[in-house]
């Protein structure tokens, strides 16, 4: 399928990897023009250079902490008129809910709430005066069912949501967009990390520790980011104008649920 978007200015946040690097990689195959981050520079290089190589696209690396307001002004200063924002950033890590401290919880409010908040009101307006503009959050599936030690991450990525609904319903009139897909378990850096932790804890292989939790997805494994890149690049499609406020989830049937 076309996705219609050839050409388009994409700002995908924290792309050097994970989720964030395959939906840059399935938006430059869909041909647009890409901004892309992450903290590491040298990562994030190799990582633009892997897209440019298979794709042949643009690509204009920012690198640097997103929570960082000189560093989203750089991202901005790069696309100024960008068509596609794809908001992420790496979550607080697990943490036992007594031990949760106020500055806990303000450094998640501030990854995972106020800085998508503030890329989504520095581009929200251009995109409405050209009519056309897809918003796209990553946020988590913690967000549609509690994660024990992600209270953090939940409770900011649900402010996140409840925040933006309702300008997602406001601006689809103008050609823009507000959506956001909830992962579940991805075979990425994030969820290899919470299995060696989990498998150190309990004294047992890694390798038993995935088997174990892969066997309790209906699907019988973890996600391939490529199949997340696959659902962002759709819902920044040039099909997906009749979508907006939607949280999408994406989780192999995980979450037990009829709606």
């Amino acid at each position: 399928m076309d996705l219609g978007i050839a050409g388009r200015r994409a700002i995908v946040c924290a792309s050097s990897k994970g989720l964030g690097r395959a939906c840059a990689l399935a938006l430059a195959e869909a041909g647009c023009e890409l901004v892309v981050n992450g903290r590491d520079a040298d990562e994030l290089s190799r990582t633009a250079a892997e897209i440019r190589s298979a794709t042949g696209v643009n690509l204009h690396e920012v690198a640097g902490d997103l929570n960082e307001p000189a560093t989203r002004e750089r991202l901005i200063a790069a696309a100024p008129e960008a068509d596609i924002l794809v908001n992420n950033n790496g979550g607080p890590p697990f943490q036992p809910f007594e031990k949760i401290a106020r500055e806990d919880i303000l450094r998640g409010l501030e990854s995972n709430m106020l800085t998508p908040i503030a890329l989504v009101q520095a581009l929200l307006q251009g995109m409405v005066s050209r009519k056309f503009g897809r918003i796209i959050n990553i946020t988590s599936s913690s967000v549609r069912a509690p994660i024990a030690g992600l209270d953090v991450s939940s409770g900011a990525r649900a402010g996140l949501t409840a925040f933006l609904a309702a300008a997602a319903r406001a601006h689809v009139k103008d050609g823009v967009t507000i959506n956001a897909i909830l992962p579940g378990s991805f075979d990425t850096n994030r969820i290899r990390s919470s299995l060696a932790r989990q498998a150190a804890q309990r004294g047992i292989p890694v390798e038993t520790a995935r088997r174990e939790a892969e066997a309790r997805s209906p699907a019988g494994r973890f996600g391939q980011p490529a199949e997340f890149g696959a659902l962002c690049a759709f819902l920044a499609s040039a099909h997906a104008g009749f979508i907006s406020g939607q949280n999408i989830l994406i989780d192999g049937g995980a979450i037990s649920s009829t709606f």
